[in-house]
């Protein structure tokens, strides 16, 4: 009976303590905030911005955390330092509230494992059906998403699983319910339903020929009618080799074998006579283009598969047409708070019913991450001009790359828009990825009423 109690009073002793990072000005858990111990042991806050701390020798006695997230600010104490001193009680919880300096708020991680991780050790209900590990995923690089037979549809890049360093290169893929029709509120998560293979794993969405090398590219994804008028899911591909282009050209899906099937090859200098980057639709057309549209094509599968069909967007002769030298205008607009203007690489453009605008979420080229400044402008036409930008999500040191606004979860009649990243250590300098955060999608929620994008509308 004394082994007993004595083994009851040792697990008791090391349930964890419950530290919660919250937003001072919506209340909501910020994930993604870091707390470090004096001796460096560092926990990061998961998507509900829950940390259970668990640390033998620490618990039950005053701890001191060094708090720090990107965007997000926490108060200095008295001698400078910027964290808290708790005391940290087996079974016990706290909860801070830290001063979000973004525009934008971060809301959870889409992709992963351990989404929920402390929420789960916490014995805490997650919102979403796979809170710590979905079909074995443990990275995905860059998102593509389109509406297509009343789902969404998400494709990946490069994905990570757990088993081995090496994962997958062929596309991974998953689909959604749209909040309409049963699925989640996108302020709360996305329940992703994964195409699988036999072991379990997310399995390649476009394999090619197998017996052809490299990695498997999507990008340009977007829904048009064929000559029946059945809706078809098309998509570029390029088979790379590091960042060379090896071959490229036009699949579509097929939804009996759900994945994708090759339609045409194109030639190697087609670059911009085909779907690229993330498509937009107005009017009959669709456009392409990073970060803005630059490029269109009628929005037809007969069209979209002749590259001689294509037009470019001419910025000095404001029209379009059909050049053999053609070249992405550079978008660089005048930072609204005064610095250098941001040279926007990658991003969306998007119609917003509520600014009666098209805006544009974009990443800038460098700033204090080669890849992670996020911007926000506006335009009263599809192809600009962008005059105005307002830096809305920073990540210090490291990238949010590819960011893609979500028009489908807009809500409040477009006031609150939701823009997803990749969040990672590449090309950031930085040597220490984010445990469980790198190499995965990010989701953000923006209000459009926020006083301090206003400079940035077009009037």
């Amino acid at each position: 009976m004394l082994v007993s109690l004595a083994r009851l009073c040792s697990a008791e002793s090391l349930k964890p303590f419950e530290i919660r990072v919250i937003d001072e000005q919506t209340q909501r858990g910020v994930p993604l905030v870091e707390l470090e111990t004096v001796n460096h042991t560092h926990s990061f806050t998961d998507s509900a911005g829950e940390v259970a701390f668990d640390e033998p020798g620490l618990l039950g006695r005053e701890v001191f955390f060094n708090i720090r997230s990107h965007g997000y600010e926490f108060p200095k104490d008295g001698f400078g330092f910027v964290g808290a001193r708790l005391s940290t009680t087996p079974g016990g919880s706290v909860t801070l509230k830290i001063k979000r300096l973004n525009v934008a708020e971060r809301l959870y991680r889409l992709t992963g494992a351990g989404i929920y991780r402390d929420t789960i050790l916490l014995g805490n209900n997650a919102p979403i059906s796979e809170p710590v590990l979905n079909s074995e995923v443990l990275g995905q690089d860059s998102v593509q998403c389109a509406i297509y037979r009343g789902k969404i549809y998400w494709f990946w890049g490069d994905t990570q699983r757990a088993r081995y360093p090496l994962g997958h290169f062929r596309t991974s893929g998953a689909t959604s319910e749209l909040p309409t029709k049963g699925g989640l509120d996108p302020a709360v998560g996305v329940n992703f339903k994964y195409f699988t293979g036999a072991d379990g794993f997310s399995r390649p969405m476009c394999p090619l020929d197998p017996t052809k090398p490299g990695p498997v590219w999507l990008d340009g994804l977007c829904v048009v009618p064929d000559e029946t008028g059945r809706e078809r899911l098309v998509a570029h591909y390029s088979r790379m080799k590091g960042f060379e282009v090896l071959e490229h050209g036009i699949v579509i899906f097929d939804d009996e074998k759900d994945r994708f099937e090759p339609l045409k090859v194109l030639d190697l200098k087609e670059r911009f006579r085909c779907p690229t980057a993330h498509s937009m639709r107005s009017g009959d057309h669709i456009y392409f283009g990073e970060p803005g549209p630059w490029i269109r094509v009628k929005a037809d599968l007969a069209s979209i598969s002749e590259p001689s069909n294509y037009e470019r967007w001419n910025a000095s002769g404001q029209k379009w047409e059909r050049d053999e030298k053609p070249a992405p205008p550079k978008i660089e607009p005048a930072d609204v708070d005064g610095g250098n203007p941001p040279r926007l690489q990658s991003g969306t453009v998007e119609w917003n019913e509520f600014r009666q605008r098209w805006i544009m979420i974009a990443v800038q080229r460098g700033g204090t991450s080669v890849l992670g400044e996020v911007w926000y402008s506006e335009a009263r036409e599809l192809t600009g001009p962008w005059h105005r930008a307002k830096k809305i999500a920073t990540h210090e040191r490291y990238s949010f790359y590819n960011p893609a606004h979500h028009p489908f979860f807009d809500q409040t009649g477009g006031r609150h828009i939701f823009f997803e990243g990749t969040y990672s250590e590449t090309f950031s300098g930085n040597p220490v990825p984010t445990p469980r955060y790198d190499y995965n999608q990010m989701m953000y929620r923006l209000d459009l009423e926020d006083p301090r994008l206003i400079p940035a509308r077009a009037e």
